[in-house]
């Protein structure tokens, strides 16, 4: 689950989805277990799990070469 940060008076809380309440069935002062990780640049995580079949230089090369014509 991803969810933002929110100040409540001079603490930080966690909104809990309702899809995520629902489905783990989450009632009022139950315990649950968090695992907090810090996000950082989105794109670089979803770019950096991309497989590509060519060489990241051959594609800029290409790239480059595809849009000159444009100039």
């Amino acid at each position: 689950m991803i969810t933002k940060v929110k100040q409540w008076g001079n603490s930080m809380a966690l909104i809990i989805p309702r899809k995520d309440v629902k489905h783990l069935d989450l009632k009022p002062n139950e315990e649950v277990e968090v695992n907090i990780e810090k996000r950082s640049n989105v794109l670089k995580e979803f770019f950096g799990t991309m497989k590509f079949k060519k060489p990241t230089e051959q594609i800029l090369k290409e790239a480059r070469k595809n849009t000159s014509k444009w100039d």
